[in-house]
This record gives structure tokens, C-alpha cells and sequence, in this order.
């Protein structure tokens, strides 16, 4: 073969393969295939995380609470418990809808702990309770992205499948961050999202605890002349109470006479924000999903009581799990901002409302 005719043959290749490269699907094809064996792979990883998970509360029901049937327990829980939110399109009352469905969940789901764990103390059974949430969230995304991997691949769906190739290892980094949360509630120790909470212990220190609300304690303590109602969780189990309804019902009591509210909390910090940073704002500082903030925002317009909020800054892994050193500072940062707060914002002979808001894991 001679040059001009080698020539002739390569351009004939260039030509063949732009065509097929412009005017075919295989370009499509083949990313399809990478991105599937890809997606596949991360798929058998995060089902060795639920497995883990699952395995996990089985061995804590099991040998911790001496429990029989634990792996029942588990099972029964993680695929037998979800919430349908209320009509959105139709907002009136939607707050009182939303709490109402909140409510009947957590009943169901203590009711279900007290049945299968009858004779585990209350702060453990909590602590199996968010055990399983945890066990039942890992279990829910796996069948979530696996539904959607699948349906992609059935209707050669490239683009439903490249979307997914993106976006799963932040996901498996969070799924990551949950499975290693179950070694922080079964041991008992606090979280990053007990920030709140270990706030509100110094400041309350021994002092009695009062129930106020669901799972929910105050304690009235002086400082600097003032005197601080200072609400939280009950625990040391893992529990968030009803700091809403706390503050409300006691706001209530003393009939407006508050002469400031102030919450704290963990909170999400943005890439490149250090772990254990604080910052001051206005506003309820709570991340439930509504009905717990908007009681404190109305007693607070009710009676038009100032509302400052506290945060600790961390990731979402750190919310979650043993509290990190970073975060520890953070809330020692916390406590003194809050006591500024008291100390230049308000005189003596007034009463200051505290809400450490959190999980109250570990923190009693």
C-alpha cells in the first residue's frame, strides 16, 4: 500500500469515526456503560453500609438491651414506618396539620419501642429509637438510588444515570457520616447537634429539672441579678423534646414579663467556614420543621420579646456524631456569648428565657 492510498484509508477512518462519534448514540452508550459500572459499584458500597448498620442495632438490642428477637425488632422498624406531608397547595393551618402528623409518628414509634423494649430504661430505649431512625434513613436512600439506577437503565435514560454518577459520592460521604453515627448513640456520648443542650447543662449546672413539655425540662437559675429559665431536652437520652412549646408555656406563665429570648443551636457551616465557629443572629434557632420554631416566633410577636439566636458552626457529619474537640470549643465560645449576650442586653431584676436546643444525647 502506498502512501496516497494509506492517506485516502485514514481519512476515510476520520470521516467514519466523526460520523459515528456526531450522528449515532454510541458516545451516549458508551458513557452509559461507565457510568453504570460506576453507579454500581457505589450502590454494593452503601448496601455493605446498611448491612453494617442494620447488623449494628441488631448487636445493640441485642447484647446491650438483652433483648430477644432483635433482629425482628429491626426489620419490623425499617421497613414499616414513614410520614405523608400534609397538603401543601391549601397552606391554611398547614403548621397545625404538620405538627398533628409529627406527633402521632412519635407516638407510634415509642409505642413500637415500649412494645418490643419493655423493660430497657427510658434513656437507652430513645437511644435504640434513634438507632433505628438512622438504620431506616441508610436503608431508605439505598432503595431510593437503586430504584432510580435501575429505571434509568431500563429506558437507556443517560441522562437520569449521568445525574446520578454526580451526585452519589457526596451522598455516600453522608451515608458514611450516618453509619458511623450508631457507634455515638449506642455508646451514649454527645453529638455535635448536642451543642445546644451542653449549653443550657453549664448554665443550669445541678439545679432541679422541671418537665414543661414532652421530654422537655427547665431550671430556673440567677445570674448577675437576672434570673434565667433555662430549657432543654431531658436526658441523657438521645431526645430533642419540645423547645417550642417549653418556651411558649412558660412565656405564657410569666404573662409576657421576659425581657429577652435566647436559643442556641447547632447549625450547618458553609465550605471553607471552620468547624467549632459561632456567630450571633436574630430569630428562633431551631431546625425542626416548623411547628416547634413558629411557637416560639409567636409568643415572642405576642408579647414583643426579643429573640437572639446562638450557633455553633459544624458539617452535617459532625451534627451527628461524637462531638469533635472543634466543636467542644465551640460551645465553651457559646456559653460566653450567651452570658455577654445577658450581660449587655438586659438589667438586673430581668427574666432571660434560654433554649439550648439539640439532640440531648449524653448530656443530662
Amino acid at each position: 500500500m502506498n502512501g496516497d492510498n494509506l492517506s485516502a484509508l485514514l481519512w476515510v477512518l476520520f470521516i467514519l469515526v466523526l460520523f459515528l462519534l456526531n450522528f449515532t448514540d454510541i458516545p451516549q452508550r458508551m458513557q452509559l456503560m461507565r457510568w453504570s459500572r460506576f453507579i454500581r459499584s457505589k450502590l454494593a458500597y452503601i448496601e455493605t453500609l446498611v448491612t453494617s448498620s442494620r447488623n449494628k442495632a441488631v448487636q445493640f438490642i441485642s447484647r446491650v438491651l438483652k433483648v430477644n428477637k432483635a433482629e425482628e425488632v429491626v426489620n419490623n422498624f425499617i421497613d414499616n414506618f414513614f410520614v405523608i406531608e400534609p397538603v401543601s397547595i391549601e397552606p391554611t393551618d398547614i403548621i397545625r396539620r404538620l405538627e398533628h402528623l409529627l406527633n402521632v409518628r412519635d407516638t407510634k414509634i415509642k409505642a413500637y419501642a415500649e412494645k418490643f423494649l419493655p423493660n430497657v430504661p427510658k434513656e437507652l430505649r430513645y437511644n435504640a429509637i434513634v438507632v433505628l431512625e438512622i438504620t431506616s434513613v441508610l436503608n431508605f436512600v439505598y432503595k431510593l438510588l437503586r430504584h432510580y439506577f435501575l429505571l434509568g437503565i431500563k429506558h437507556n435514560n443517560w441522562a437520569l444515570v449521568m445525574q446520578l454518577a454526580l451526585i452519589i459520592p457526596q451522598l455516600v460521604k453522608e451515608l458514611e457520616g450516618y453509619h458511623r453515627a450508631i457507634d455515638a448513640f449506642t455508646a451514649g456520648k454527645p453529638v455535635g447537634d448536642s451543642a445546644g443542650p451542653l449549653v443550657a447543662f453549664n448554665l443550669i449546672g445541678l439545679s432541679e429539672r422541671r418537665p414543661i413539655a414532652e421530654d422537655t425540662v427547665y431550671s430556673v437559675v440567677d445570674f448577675e441579678g437576672r434570673k434565667l429559665y433555662v430549657i432543654k431536652a431531658e436526658g441523657p437520652g438521645a431526645a430533642v423534646g419540645k423547645p417550642g412549646e417549653a418556651v411558649a408555656r412558660i412565656v405564657e406563665e410569666l404573662k409576657g414579663r421576659v425581657a429577652r429570648i435566647i436559643t442556641v443551636d447547632a447549625a450547618l457551616k458553609l465550605e471553607g467556614e471552620k468547624s467549632g465557629g459561632i456567630a450571633e443572629g436574630i430569630g428562633a434557632a431551631i431546625g425542626d420543621p416548623g411547628p416547634e420554631k413558629i411557637k416560639i416566633e409567636r409568643v415572642a410577636s405576642k408579647y414583643n420579646i426579643p429573640v437572639d439566636a446562638v450557633i455553633v458552626k459544624m458539617s452535617s457529619e459532625e451534627a451527628i456524631n461524637e462531638m469533635t474537640n472543634k466543636v467542644y470549643e465551640g460551645v465553651k465560645k457559646a456559653i460566653e456569648r450567651v452570658k455577654q449576650i445577658i450581660l449587655e442586653k438586659t438589667r438586673a431584676g430581668d427574666i432571660v428565657v434560654i433554649a439550648g436546643i439539640g439532640n440531648t444525647v449524653g448530656v443530662y
